[in-house]
């Protein structure tokens, strides 16, 4: 059960102010090193950076797209709020609730290239869970352009993430920009068919 469902400001970051404004929360988790920075960047501003920088604190970015409904094929704006948490998880339980209170949607990353990122996400999903309501989640196993040094396949990470309601797997290459707007595609879609 998430923490304070029945709180009234749980739902601050999921407003619907008109008739085709819909605004998310999104929460980044994952390891340090896996690409969490490093795919916001590439999603919202097209950009990627060789050089590997520490998330300090928490950081928020912004982004604007037009989604059809999957259901009404109504266009809707729909305004993301992307949550980048530094990657170290003894900052989990002082930070949870500020991070992971009123998030609408969760993309779990591991390192293809490092195996143990996938079964260190295992806390991070007991921490987000323990916050969150019934949302959507994409598991994402990144840098998969690093073909020479994978450790994980596309389905070792679907098994790891079977055990997850309303998840969804992918790989993806920040480097590349493979998959990485069919991702915030894909979840803005499954949020939006999980407004309640």
């Amino acid at each position: 059960m998430g923490w304070n469902k029945d709180n009234k400001k749980a739902k601050e970051w999921l407003v619907v102010t008109g008739s085709n404004l819909v605004k998310f929360k999104i929460c980044l988790l994952g390891e340090g090193a896996v690409g969490k920075t490093s795919l916001i960047k590439r999603y919202v501003f097209d950009e990627f950076d060789e050089t590997y920088h520490v998330t300090i604190g928490t950081k928020v970015t912004k982004k604007e797209l037009k989604i059809r409904h999957p259901e009404t094929d109504e266009t809707l704006d729909v305004y993301l709020m992307i949550w980048d948490l530094m990657g170290q998880q003894c900052f989990l339980d002082l930070l949870k609730v500020s991070y992971f209170f009123g998030a609408r949607g969760l993309i779990a990353m591991c390192d293809v290239t490092r195996k143990e990122t996938l079964s260190e996400l295992t806390r991070w999903m007991e921490v987000a869970l323990s916050v969150t309501d019934d949302i959507p989640i994409i598991f994402l196993g990144n840098k998969c352009d690093l073909e020479k040094e994978q450790q994980l396949s596309l389905e070792e990470v679907k098994t790891f993430a079977s055990i997850y309601d309303k998840s969804e797997t992918y790989l993806s290459s920040v480097k590349t920009g493979y998959n990485v707007d069919l991702i915030f595609k894909t979840l803005s879609e499954r949020m939006i068919m999980n407004i309640k």
